[in-house]
């Protein structure tokens, strides 16, 4: 049980504005951007399509939905996404910013 309350507090620790303030401080808007569209689609889109498939395909697919709640993927899916924006932009990453906490 205390993993859970860990892993929900986690997870809504990334939506306080002071966390997303550093964020746009250290690294941009365009990080910024992705992070939200893909906290989006993590919390939002995947569990929808877990229940989707669950009711059109088998009910297997029904045990995806509170997973992907559960299941943490930015810290992948977010550098993987930077770094293709960074390769197609042509900008540089400027890591000289820091944050004084």
């Amino acid at each position: 049980m205390k993993w859970l309350i860990h892993r929900i507090k986690h997870k809504l620790g990334h939506y306080k504005i002071k966390n997303i303030k550093k964020d746009l401080l250290r690294y941009g808007t365009a990080f910024v951007i992705i992070f939200i569209v893909w906290e989006i689609i993590e919390d939002i889109l995947f569990p929808l399509l877990f229940l989707w498939l669950g009711a059109e395909v088998h009910p297997w697919f029904l045990t995806g939905a509170p997973i992907s709640w559960i299941l943490c993927l930015h810290p992948i899916a977010v550098p993987v996404i930077w770094t293709v924006y960074i390769k197609l932009s042509g900008r540089v990453n400027d890591t000289e910013n820091t944050i004084e906490d």
